[in-house]
């Protein structure tokens, strides 16, 4: 054979040689898509069920791109995330103080509006006591009690903590007069040892001290603070609430808060309810006066007594309970400037907080 001549077996060698690697590059071909879509699922499923590159989405998801993808994903994680923090503030954490700016009204009496209805009940919750109370005398601790003219009871039975706190001489009473010359109770309470505030807008000087226990401070106790935008000087009366007067003292408790303030009991009554004052007040002994609404209690006639008693079932509701009640027949018989219902124009009312200590 000479050199120029081809061999005929090269033509077909060459042939089954490019068979063989086409058929061995379409083997692998589809090895690797068979093995693709196995590998992309495991890893979907590993990071929140992505869906593999290059598979179809349906819907609008179809134009999302692997960023849109991983946003998706981004998104998932968050609201998981979300779903593990709980709503409710960590145990320990003081809750922000809710401001309350009227007292919840009771229902009606009756089913429409009725003076009648309202005043009978109204009437029948103030001379009905809700506990009983044993001693109510200063004289069953001490021999230099004087005798008492009204009747500005206090609960001293051992299982209220007042005649505990008196006897250990930590006792602590706030009186809210307006002008009154009676402070027999007063001088009886601060005899057995007690601190006793009066609070007299009428007296010459700011802080008077009488003795070892009273003291008298030439201010008044009102529903709201002067008006920060008037001078001191410019104005007629020295008035505080009674929540910033405890501030300023540096005061946490008060053992009896006594009261006789012609017609303001109601809306500081109010005052003390909205700003939760009274969870800091273990007795209260208040004079209240029915013979018109009083100041700044405005309705007719039904709605006002309505408001009257929805404040004293707010007392209730704080475990406040009446033990004693007393109606004053030396004053006028009138109830909402009518004689009617067999009413006195004034009462005095004893209640003891049940759960204060």
């Amino acid at each position: 054979m000479t050199p120029k001549e081809k061999p005929l077996w090269r033509g077909p060698a060459f042939r089954l040689c490019g068979l063989s690697a086409a058929l061995f590059l379409c083997l692998q071909l589809g090895l690797r898509r068979s093995w693709a879509p196995e590998e992309k699922a495991g890893a979907a499923a590993a990071v929140g069920a992505l869906p593999a590159r290059g598979s179809r989405l349906g819907g609008a998801e179809a134009h999302l791109g692997p960023e849109a993808a991983i946003a998706g994903r981004r998104r998932v994680t968050y609201l998981r995330s979300s779903r593990r923090r709980s709503s409710e503030p960590p145990p320990g954490s003081s809750r922000r103080k809710i401001i309350r700016w009227h007292v919840d009204l009771q229902p009606w009496a009756s089913p429409t509006p009725s003076l009648n209805y309202e005043a009978l009940r109204f009437l029948k919750y103030i001379t009905t006591p809700q506990i009983s109370c044993e001693y109510m005398n200063m004289n069953s601790l001490t021999d230099k009690s004087e005798s008492i003219k009204k009747p500005w009871s206090i609960c001293l039975d051992d299982r209220f903590s007042l005649v505990h706190r008196i006897k250990s001489r930590q006792c602590r009473l706030y009186s809210l007069g307006l002008g009154s010359d009676d402070n027999q109770f007063e001088r009886s309470m601060a005899n057995g040892g007690c601190e006793v505030h009066r609070f007299d807008p009428s007296i010459k000087s700011a802080h008077v001290q009488e003795g070892q226990h009273i003291w008298y401070h030439r201010l008044s106790i009102d529903w709201r603070d002067p008006n920060p935008a008037i001078a001191a000087h410019k104005l007629r009366s020295h008035t505080k609430k009674l929540g910033t007067i405890l501030n300023e003292f540096g005061h946490q408790k008060i053992d009896v808060l006594k009261a006789d303030m012609e017609s303001a009991e109601w809306k500081i009554l109010e005052n003390l309810i909205l700003e939760d004052i009274v969870e800091q007040i273990g007795q209260l002994v208040f004079e209240v006066h029915i013979h018109w609404p009083g100041f700044e209690v405005s309705g007719n006639d039904s709605t006002v007594v309505r408001y009257w008693y929805s404040l004293l079932k707010e007392l209730e509701l704080k475990e406040f309970r009446l033990f004693h009640t007393y109606k004053d027949l030396s004053k006028p018989q009138m109830f909402l400037k009518k004689e009617a219902f067999n009413a006195s124009s004034c009462y005095t009312l004893s209640w003891v907080n049940t759960r204060w200590n």
